[in-house]
């Protein structure tokens, strides 16, 4: 269940992470670093080259995707994850239940068109509207999913 609104509203929000997304590659070369770690305990994406952290990220976590499960599982949902990463994906619960839009205020969305990787970056872009995020980096998972992680602010190391 959705609001009429709903879809091309999404739309626009896949469009501006889209383009948000192409600003961080450009400025600060996101997607070309030679390694990157995240650090859930201090809510952190580092990328480095050599060596040497170029970039920090503070970030809050969308959610999952699973190909052994071939769905979504919002970071919301996800017991083992710390809380104090969880406040975004809280919100767009929030904002889900008070528009009465399923994807968002429940725990799961499954993959019925066989295009996870696909159905995570949307559902991260509508995170990134609702949060005001600055852009989505997906770090691949072991089993053919994704971790999606909203990056809150992003600067040059020092």
């Amino acid at each position: 269940m959705q609001p009429d609104w709903y879809d091309a509203w999404r739309d626009e929000a896949f469009k501006q992470l889209t383009a948000r997304n192409a600003m961080l590659a450009k400025e600060f070369r996101l997607g070309h670093w030679s390694r990157y770690d995240y650090d859930l305990t201090i809510g952190r994406l580092l990328f480095s080259q050599d060596g040497a952290v170029k970039v920090v990220a503070e970030i809050q976590i969308a959610g999952t995707t699973s190909a052994r499960a071939s769905n979504w599982l919002w970071a919301w949902a996800n017991s083992n994850l710390p809380d104090r990463l969880l406040s975004d994906a809280k919100q767009v619960r929030s904002f889900g239940e008070m528009n009465s839009i399923d994807e968002l205020a429940q725990s799961y969305v499954t993959d019925e068109d066989d295009q996870l990787e696909a159905l995570g970056w949307e559902l991260s872009a509508v995170m990134s509207r609702i949060c005001n995020g600055l852009g989505i980096y997906r770090c691949p998972g072991s089993d053919g999913g994704g971790l999606y992680l909203m990056l809150k602010t992003i600067e040059w190391a020092r």
